[in-house]
C-alpha cells in the first residue's frame, strides 16, 4: 500500500505541473503529494483540478445557440457603445474578456446597508411582469430567507416565471422543506452543482459565488449580499454587517442575463429563451421609478451609531458587467483586477473580505506605490474563516513597507468588494482578492465610468476607513513566534482557501 501511494503521489504531482495555474500551487501540491500521499492524493483529486471541464462543454454548447440568437441584439448594442479614443486600448481589454462592449445610458444606485439592499431587491421582483432570475451563492432557510420564499411564491402565483439557481455547498444546508415548498408553488429551483456528470463526481473545489437578479430584462442587481439573517446585521458572532450591492437598468443589463442561462443550462440542460431586446428598449434607465427614494437607516455599532444612506441613483452612465469562472480561457478575474492596479494614477481603494493575492497582485500594488497612486486596502478585523485571516500575516509586513496602506475595519464583519480606481472608476461585484475568485469561483462585477458616482463610493468608503484602524509594520515586526509560523503555514494553503 504505501508503494502505491508513493506512485499515486508521483503521478499527482506531475498532473499537478502540468495543470495548476500558479507555480505557488504546483510547489504546494507537489511537495503535499510527495510528503503525505496518503492524505494528499485524495485533496488533490478533489481540490486540485483547475478547470472546470464539463461546464466549458456546456458552456460551448449553449454559446452556439445563444450567439446567434443575439446577432441583432449585439448591433443594437454597437448603438449603446460607450467609446472614449484616450481610453481605447484599455477598454477594448476588458470587453474582449467580457465578450461584451461598455455601453452608455445605464442607470446606477449604490445599496450599501442591508435592509435597504433587501428592499430594493424585494421591490423590484413585486414589479416583475414576465421573469425573475435569482442567483445566490447562500441561500438560507431564515426568516429573510423565507421572506424570499414566501415573495417568490406570491410572485409565481401573478403568472410570473421566476428561476432560481443557489450554490449547491454554499447552501449546504437550506434544507428539502425550503427547496420542495418553492417547487410546488411552481418557482424553477435548481442546484448549481459542480459535481454534476460522471466525470465530476469529486469535482468539489468549484463555486458559483455569483449573487445576481434581474427582472424581466430591464433592471438587475449584483453585488456581496447573500441571503441570511446575518447579511442583514442579525448575527452575534458577526454583529453590524457591511457589504455592498448595485442596483443597475440599461443595457448592461445584456452582462447580467448572459452568464445566468449559461449556468442555467449547466444545472438542468435547458436553454432560456429570454426576451433580449428588453435590455435596450424596454428598461427604465433614466426613470427614478424604479429605484428607492433617497433616505437613511441607523446601524448600532461597538462604535457608536453608523448611518448609512440610499444614495440618489445615477444617470446616464457607462457599465460593463463582466462574468468569470473556471471555464474562462484566460483568468478573468485576475486581469481585472490587475487591469484596474495597472491604470491607476492616483488612487486605488480597495475592500474585500478575504484579501490573499498572489504574487503577481502583490508586486503590483507595490509598483502602484511607487508610482505615487495612493493605495488602500480595506479588510475585516474580525475573521469568518481563519486560514484566510492567518495568510494575510505571511506578507502584510512587505506591503505595508512598500507604503500601502491596509485598514482593518471594526464595528462588524466586513464583506463588501469594491474598487475605486482614480476619480471616475469604480467597480462593485463578488471578486475578492484570493485564488478562489481568480481561479476558482464563477463571479460577477460591475465596472462603473462616472465621476458622480465615484463620489458616492468615495464617501462610502471614507465612512468604513473612519471606523477602521490602520495596520502598521511594527505590529507585524513584533508578532509571535507561533502567530508567524501559524500565518506562514495557513499561506501555504492559499491555493485552495
Amino acid at each position: 500500500m504505501i508503494a502505491v501511494a508513493q506512485v499515486l503521489g508521483v503521478l499527482s504531482s506531475i498532473s499537478a505541473l502540468l495543470t495548476t495555474r500558479t507555480s505557488q500551487g504546483a510547489i504546494a501540491w507537489i511537495i503535499s503529494l510527495n510528503t503525505f500521499p496518503y492524505l494528499a492524493v485524495p485533496a488533490y483529486w478533489i481540490f486540485g483540478r483547475t478547470e472546470f471541464n464539463g461546464y466549458i462543454k456546456s458552456r460551448k454548447q449553449i454559446d452556439r445557440r445563444l450567439w446567434g440568437r443575439l446577432t441583432g441584439l449585439k448591433e443594437k448594442m454597437e448603438e449603446r457603445h460607450a467609446r472614449d479614443d484616450d481610453d481605447a486600448g484599455r477598454a477594448r481589454a476588458l470587453e474582449r474578456i467580457a465578450r461584451l462592449p461598455f455601453t452608455r445610458g445605464n442607470s446606477v444606485q449604490l445599496l450599501t446597508d442591508g435592509p435597504v439592499a433587501f428592499e430594493a431587491m424585494f421591490a423590484a421582483i413585486r414589479r416583475a411582469e414576465r421573469y425573475c432570475l435569482i442567483q445566490f451563492y447562500i441561500v438560507r432557510d431564515d426568516a429573510i430567507g423565507r421572506d424570499l420564499k414566501d415573495l417568490l411564491i406570491e410572485t409565481v402565483r401573478r403568472g410570473v416565471a421566476v428561476y432560481f439557481l443557489f450554490d449547491e455547498i454554499g447552501s449546504f444546508g437550506i434544507g428539502r422543506e425550503y427547496i420542495h415548498d418553492l417547487q410546488q408553488a411552481g418557482v424553477r429551483i435548481q442546484p448549481f452543482s459542480s459535481t454534476r456528470g460522471a466525470r465530476n463526481r469529486l469535482q468539489l473545489n468549484f463555486r458559483n459565488h455569483r449573487k445576481a437578479l434581474v427582472v424581466d430584462g430591464v433592471e438587475g442587481f449584483l453585488g456581496g449580499f447573500n441571503v441570511g439573517d446575518e447579511y442583514l446585521g442579525r448575527s452575534a458572532r458577526f454583529g453590524p454587517w457591511r457589504d455592498t450591492h448595485l442596483h443597475l437598468a440599461g443595457p448592461a443589463i445584456t452582462g447580467l442575463q448572459l452568464p445566468f442561462v449559461e449556468d442555467w443550462h449547466w444545472a438542468t440542460g435547458e436553454y432560456l429563451d429570454l426576451e433580449w431586446q428588453r435590455c435596450l428598449t424596454g428598461g427604465p434607465a433614466g426613470s427614478d421609478s424604479v429605484f428607492q427614494p433617497p433616505g437613511q437607516s441607523k446601524d448600532r455599532t461597538s462604535t457608536g451609531t453608523v448611518l448609512t444612506e440610499t444614495v440618489q441613483p445615477v444617470h446616464e452612465t457607462t457599465v460593463l458587467v463582466l462574468p468569470s469562472g473556471p471555464s474562462d480561457d484566460l483568468s478573468t478575474a485576475s486581469l481585472l483586477v490587475q487591469h484596474a492596479i495597472h491604470s491607476a494614477e492616483n488612487r486605488l481603494w480597495i475592500t474585500s473580505p478575504y484579501f490573499v493575492p498572489d504574487e503577481g497582485v502583490q508586486d503590483a500594488l507595490k509598483l502602484a506605490v511607487l508610482r505615487g497612486v495612493d493605495v488602500r486596502i480595506l479588510i475585516p478585523d474580525k475573521p469568518d474563516h481563519l486560514l484566510v485571516y492567518f495568510s494575510a500575516f505571511a506578507f502584510v509586513g512587505d506591503m505595508l513597507e512598500s507604503g500601502v496602506k491596509i485598514f482593518r475595519y471594526l464595528p462588524g464583519f466586513l464583506h463588501q468588494k469594491v474598487m475605486l480606481i482614480d476619480h471616475a472608476i469604480s467597480t462593485v461585484g463578488t471578486v475578492n482578492l484570493d485564488n478562489r475568485s481568480f481561479r476558482l469561483n464563477f463571479e460577477i462585477t460591475s465596472m462603473i465610468v462616472s465621476r458622480r458616482f465615484a463620489d458616492q463610493v468615495e464617501a462610502s468608503l471614507n465612512r468604513d476607513f473612519g471606523h477602521s484602524r490602520q495596520m502598521t509594520v511594527e505590529e507585524i515586526r513584533t508578532m509571535s513566534v507561533p502567530l508567524r509560523l501559524i500565518s506562514r503555514l495557513a499561506y501555504l494553503t492559499a491555493p485552495v482557501q
